[in-house]
């Protein structure tokens, strides 16, 4: 046995005993409010947009012998870069007075700035109406009715049409009582947000490292913010526009000429008929022009080689991003975005019949085929 001495043993006691004449209930409520808590909690739906990682994409950066960074955007809590958007221009009218509690927010969208602003408006007590081309994924427009909103597709036909949905969505606000249109093409709250969020975690992120961002463009708020925010602190940043089929901005920069729009892309929500107010005044250093073979080969490069599902818009960044690397000296840092996630693109751009039907199927690399619904 082992001895322990008595003298120990009663002190030990007389310790037991002051503790608990010590820890009464009283006692202890009265410890926990004075002792200062430490919380990390974030504020409801709005908190949780931004701040967003910036990862490596490893294989393409060894590739290139640059490195190809991407915002991962499809982690915003709505999904897609659109929210910080969506967050921005629903601000921007509750600033300016504009909207009143139980008001409605009308849209005109491709689907991804609707779906954030859908979700903020759950938040927030608003009603949504979304007025989108009826050329977009029906797993847009299915996510978009789960989450309340007044969907309203329509055809898709040239801005210049007054029938195009962003001129339907613009008349639908101004016949409602406590209504307001976002505008998200024109509202410059759009390259606000990006202004104030994007550029500065890319320049955070990067140690201001960063040499060249290239963005698709469809409201050019992305763009025009960031490049704005990274030219404002390292003027020598090359700030790029990538451009898919069917948009008009590659042949503006290069030519100074919008010209006529013509044929379409696999690619939604970017690409674009006219020079938006977000765009308008950005210091452009180049522009790309990426085709759909390559958006398409680099979604299914990301997806098996990198890990990450994303959608077709994300591949022409990535695939603006090599082009890019070609053009800079090795080593440099070139920082574009995954804008949303595959899933809400399953039936047309993971599909055997949908790509075959576009002509697209060669561009899926043969050993990820199989893989193809």
């Amino acid at each position: 046995l082992i001895s322990i001495p008595i003298t120990m043993i009663r002190f030990s006691c007389k310790a037991a005993a002051l503790f608990r004449s010590f820890c009464t209930p009283k006692t202890v409520q009265r410890c926990l409010h004075s002792t200062p808590v430490v919380r990390n909690v974030t504020g409801g739906f709005m908190g949780t947009v931004g701040n967003t990682p910036l990862i490596r994409l490893d294989t393409i950066s060894r590739e290139t012998g640059c490195e190809i960074l991407v915002k991962a955007e499809f982690l915003n809590p709505g999904g897609s870069v659109k929210d910080r958007a969506a967050l921005y221009l629903i601000k921007d009218a509750q600033e300016q007075g504009r909207m009143r509690p139980g008001g409605t927010v009308v849209e005109g969208t491709a689907g991804n700035t609707g779906i954030g602003l859908a979700h903020i408006c759950n938040a927030l007590g608003y009603q949504c109406v979304i007025y989108m081309p009826n050329t977009q994924s029906q797993e847009k427009i299915d996510t978009l009715r789960i989450l309340g909103a007044d969907i309203r597709p329509v055809p898709a036909v040239p801005y210049e049409d007054p029938d195009n949905y962003n001129h339907q969505a613009k008349r639908c606000a101004e016949g409602l009582d406590n209504a307001v249109w976002t505008d998200q093409f024109d509202n410059t709250a759009n390259r606000k947000a990006h202004f104030e969020t994007t550029g500065p975690e890319i320049w955070k992120q990067t140690g201001g490292s960063v040499d060249a961002v290239v963005f698709g463009t469809g409201t050019g708020g992305t763009l025009a913010g960031v490049g704005s925010y990274l030219k404002s602190l390292k003027k020598e940043t090359r700030v790029v526009l990538a451009d898919p089929p069917g948009s008009v901005l590659y042949s503006w920069f290069k030519t100074g000429e919008l010209g006529n729009r013509k044929g379409t892309s696999i690619t939604e929500g970017i690409g674009q008929g006219r020079v938006t107010a977000n765009l308008q005044g950005t210091q452009l250093d180049d522009a790309v022009f990426v085709s759909d073979e390559e958006s398409v080969e680099m979604t299914f490069r990301l997806l098996h080689e990198e890990g990450f599902c994303v959608g077709a818009s994300s591949g022409l960044n990535v695939a603006a991003a090599v082009q890019l690397s070609k053009m800079m000296t090795p080593g440099s840092v070139i920082v574009t975005c995954l804008c949303d996630t595959g899933q809400r693109y399953a039936a047309r751009l993971f599909n055997k019949k949908a790509l075959a039907d576009r002509g697209l199927l060669d561009a899926v690399p043969v050993a990820y085929r199989n893989a193809l619904s």
